[in-house]
Formats: C-alpha cells, structure tokens, sequence
C-alpha cells in the first residue's frame, strides 16, 4: 500500500513540476531567468520542474508571485 501512495505523490509531483515549467514557458521565463529572480539555483528549479525535488510553501508562493498567476493554477492537472 505504501508503495503506491509513493507513486502517487511522485506522480502528483512531477505534475506541479510541469505545471510550473508550463506556466514560465508561457511567460517566456528561461530557468535560468526564473530562478535568479526567485533567488535559487536553475539546477535546484529544473529538479522541482522535473519532479525530483520538493519545493517549499514559501517558494511556491514566491513563484505563483513571479509569474503573475494563484498558486492554485500550479494544482491543475489534467
């Protein structure tokens, strides 16, 4: 049971990761570009954008700021 709680949450994961790249390459952000604004490194936001790092509250936040959007809009997933 605990095996595929786990996908779940990586599966979750990935889908905010990809939501926030979606959203910056909507805003036409590079990581490079997004990252130095919300003062992190671009390796750390592509392993948050690929699933492979979890990301805080606070950075959440600072980043639905950055690209303008809710931090809900990081939650649709289709």
């Amino acid at each position: 049971m605990k095996i595929t709680n786990m996908t779940n949450e990586n599966d979750e994961l990935k889908k905010l990761g990809q939501n926030i790249a979606k959203i910056r390459k909507s805003m036409d952000f590079s990581q490079n570009i997004l990252a130095e604004k919300a003062d992190i490194s671009r390796e750390h936001l592509a392993k948050i954008e690929t699933g492979k790092r979890y990301i805080s509250l606070k950075l959440l936040f600072k980043l639905a700021k950055l690209l303008n959007v809710d931090v809900k809009d990081f939650f649709i997933f289709k």
